[in-house]
């Protein structure tokens, strides 16, 4: 029973960090006044970048960093579209929804011999508590790796800036009254710029966890909603850095699910699991949607000088 729970656990916080890295980067950018809806097509460069340098470099901390620089600079794609040139930023994140994935697989094939998924990297990201520290114990099915604590300490790290600093109210603001934060002389355009390649670099580290902690290969299938999960745990957490948490927590454990009732003695389809995490999202979503309220300048273009 112990055993079962721990396995529970660290599967649950597995699955949950990369959501919880992209969730925070969703809610940095609506926070600011920018719907980002790519985080999926961002996650999904995120991945083949962080495969592909893991793999040639041997080096997991080099991929991940590389995850999050890619994923920056398609979310500095959306940025200018959404930005400068005041495009629905719907649309725009929907196409980058679509370019990132089909790039994905255009540089995967490039650098793999034609192939769409990459070769295993040689080292994942390190474990902090592993089977091997504690393999004549009771939690010998306990183990963590380094991005679950990355993930955690995004979250703090977000939490203060946005509710204890000068410039996480600047940012609030500029997501509610950014013509009132324009006439203190703050410049909404920086600000929004800075806050969506922000997001996108976290959305590019999750996709790199993905790849670099969890199947240690880019795959077509490799990020498959995880960043409309992601953008799911926003809404659910009420665009706050805690509640995104919690609920990419809970989509974290029914991941876990799948992979629990999966290795069980029940026979259950396998198309059935792999709903589960999606279903659950749409649940959640019919049953808070409703009762959530986004800040009131989220998805309106900023023209300088507008009232």
């Amino acid at each position: 029973m112990l055993s079962n729970i721990l396995i529970a656990i660290s599967i649950t916080l597995m699955y949950s960090a990369p959501l919880t890295l992209a969730a925070i980067g969703g809610v940095i950018s609506e926070k600011c006044g920018v719907v980002n809806i790519g985080i999926e097509g961002m996650m999904s460069i995120g991945a083949l970048a962080g495969a592909t340098v893991g793999y040639f470099t041997g080096n997991a901390w080099l991929g991940l960093l590389c995850a999050g620089i890619s994923g920056g600079l398609l979310a500095l794609l959306h940025a200018i579209a959404s930005i400068n040139f005041r495009a629905d930023q719907t649309v725009s994140g929907l196409a980058i929804n679509l370019i990132g994935p089909g790039l994905a697989i255009f540089l995967s094939k490039y650098f793999f011999d034609g192939a769409a998924l990459s070769l295993p990297v040689p080292s994942k990201l390190p474990k902090i508590i592993n089977t091997k520290l504690l393999q004549d114990t009771k939690f010998a099915n306990f183990n963590i790796d380094i991005s679950v604590i990355l993930a955690l300490i995004i979250v703090l790290l977000t939490w203060f800036i946005m509710y204890k600093t000068k410039w996480g109210l600047r940012v609030r603001a500029t997501g509610e009254h950014p013509a009132a934060v324009d006439t203190l002389g703050v410049s909404v355009y920086k600000i929004r710029y800075f806050c969506v390649i922000i997001s996108g670099i976290l959305a590019g580290l999750g996709g790199g966890t993905v790849t670099l902690a969890i199947i240690s290969q880019f795959t077509p299938t490799a990020i498959s909603g995880q960043g409309f999960i992601a953008l799911a745990a926003v809404i659910f957490g009420k665009w706050r850095p805690f509640g995104a948490y919690f609920a990419c927590l809970l989509f974290g454990f029914s991941q876990a699910l799948v992979v629990i009732l999966g290795g069980g003695e029940i026979n259950i389809s396998s198309s059935i699991l792999a709903m589960i995490p999606y279903v659950l999202t749409i649940i959640v979503l019919i049953l808070f949607v409703g009762r959530s309220s986004a800040p009131k300048a989220s998805g309106i273009p900023y023209e300088k000088g507008s009232r």
